[in-house]
């Protein structure tokens, strides 16, 4: 059974579906969460938070706005749980730890983007810099805003922009 229908029965109400879907989603949430955010506190209570909205709104996946992707669908509500978490951490002290350094080894996320993304659109995309492409992969995968990606990023808004456009610009070359 894919991750589609299991939402389908999570918003029936059908909690071995959810159980399921979370055996099967969440190391790889868990991951990619980590590798954005080097607090485990946050990652954790991100996790919870995505997991209890699912339960919530699973009824309201239709598929459309990511492309009828479950996990995408996942990964969108985990992405602005981990911005609202960092902009309430923010108020209230410091900013969060930064997440692990790029480069270290290959991420789950990578991995899957290349899965993917193929062809000559995922070649270009992986020989971009890493600061390219994490930008790149939230403002147009993730689907979040210039300033969701400066707050996840810790990045100034300018940054976010500069890099987005050496990114866009690199990719039409490469694709040229």
């Amino acid at each position: 059974m894919d991750e589609e229908r299991l939402l389908r029965l999570v918003a029936k109400g059908d909690r071995a579906a959810f159980e399921e879907l979370y055996r099967r989603t969440s190391p790889w949430m868990a991951v990619r969460l980590r590798r954005r955010c080097g607090d485990e506190q946050i990652v954790a209570e991100v996790m919870q938070e995505t997991y209890l909205a699912v339960w919530r709104a699973a009824g309201a996946f239709t598929g459309a706005a990511v492309g009828g992707s479950a996990t995408g669908w996942l990964w969108t509500i985990a992405a602005r749980r981990l911005v609202d978490a960092f902009r309430r951490r923010a108020h209230h002290a410091e900013p969060p730890p930064a997440a692990a350094p790029p480069g270290v080894a290959p991420a789950a996320e990578e991995e899957a983007l290349a899965a993917s993304v193929g062809g000559d659109v995922g070649d270009a995309l992986r020989r971009l810099a890493p600061e390219l492409r994490q930008v790149l992969q939230a403002l147009v995968l993730d689907g979040l805003s210039v300033r969701e990606t400066a707050v996840l990023l810790g990045l100034p808004e300018g940054t976010v922009k500069t890099r987005a456009r050496r990114a866009r610009i690199q990719m039409r070359r490469a694709l040229a």
